[in-house]
């Protein structure tokens, strides 16, 4: 294994396709993005070189400020509905009394890998202000609440996010769930021996233990949540007006309807400016010892 592991031309081997596919997939278009940002661009010509100017034009840029509220709003609804929910779950799943839990656990997952068009469909059946499940719940259970879910402007963002929420839920349940896992029970089990009762050893001991399984989930569900486009495209265009905008929705504005991709480029830039910034904080938030077992 060591002459292996020493062999340079052999690990040169086995790790040059991936860092191809890397360069090709991510790195090189991350620089020509950062490259074109510095020209006034319409995606077809040579461009002219202008500096700073796209990004001097980005901060005075009102859909900045909504961009970036909407992708805190995103992020921190699938924090807490993906990781808090999810942890929930996690631990339920987890327990050998809970009975079904093959069938909960398939339950969870397959909203995953439905289609995102058909998802999104289904929620604006259910976001429906005249037919929709949800104003019809409150009608039928007699509680004076109905909302034009997918038209307020305050609302809106969150019902989106819901969705997303809803649909990946599943997936950070699956890591999760192989974080608890991953513990030894027989901590669980001193745990309660010593008289603590199975939810509070959980927050004392399973959770602590997770801390590299919830930097991770965090990293995602933050992430996305600032670099959300798809579920607004498909469900309100951004609408209404531009209350829904994102960064992501700002690159696709700029871009393809307005062919401004230079600017477009500096949006993107800023997006993953922004995204290594917050994976940055949330790594040294979660910085500590690792805990071995």
């Amino acid at each position: 294994m060591r002459n292996y592991f020493g062999n340079k031309r052999a690990i040169a081997a086995f790790a040059l396709p991936a860092l191809l596919l890397y360069t090709l997939v991510v790195a090189y278009p991350v620089a020509q993005s950062l490259y074109r940002s510095f020209f006034d661009w319409d995606g077809l010509g040579a461009g002219t070189f202008t500096g700073l100017s796209n990004y001097v034009k980005l901060i005075d840029d009102p859909l900045l400020l909504t961009s970036l509220k909407n992708g805190g709003i995103f992020a921190l609804v699938l924090v807490v509905f993906q990781i808090g929910l999810g942890t929930v779950l996690a631990l339920a799943c987890a327990d050998a009394k809970i009975k079904g839990r093959k069938i909960l656990k398939v339950g969870y997952f397959i909203p995953v890998v439905l289609s995102v068009t058909v998802v999104c469909q289904l929620w604006i059946a259910i976001y429906d202000p005249t037919n929709g499940l949800i104003n019809r719940l409150f009608q039928m259970l007699g509680i004076p609440y109905q909302q034009n879910w997918l038209s307020s402007p305050t609302v809106s963002i969150i019902a989106i996010a819901f969705v997303n929420a809803w649909q990946y839920m599943g997936y950070q349940f699956s890591l999760l769930y192989a974080g608890v896992k991953s513990i030894p029970e027989q901590y669980m089990e001193a745990a309660i021996i010593d008289g603590c009762t199975k939810w509070a050893a959980h927050r004392k001991i399973t959770i602590p233990l997770m801390v590299e399984t919830y930097k991770f989930c965090f990293i995602v569900a933050i992430t996305s949540g600032i670099g959300a486009f798809v579920q607004m495209l498909i469900i309100t265009n951004g609408g209404p007006g531009t209350t829904n905008f994102t960064l992501t929705f700002m690159i696709f504005r700029y871009a393809f309807n307005e062919f401004e991709y230079g600017y477009a480029c500096a949006v993107a830039v800023f997006l993953v400016a922004l995204s290594l910034l917050a994976t940055v904080i949330i790594n040294r938030l979660f910085e500590r010892e690792r805990i071995t077992y």
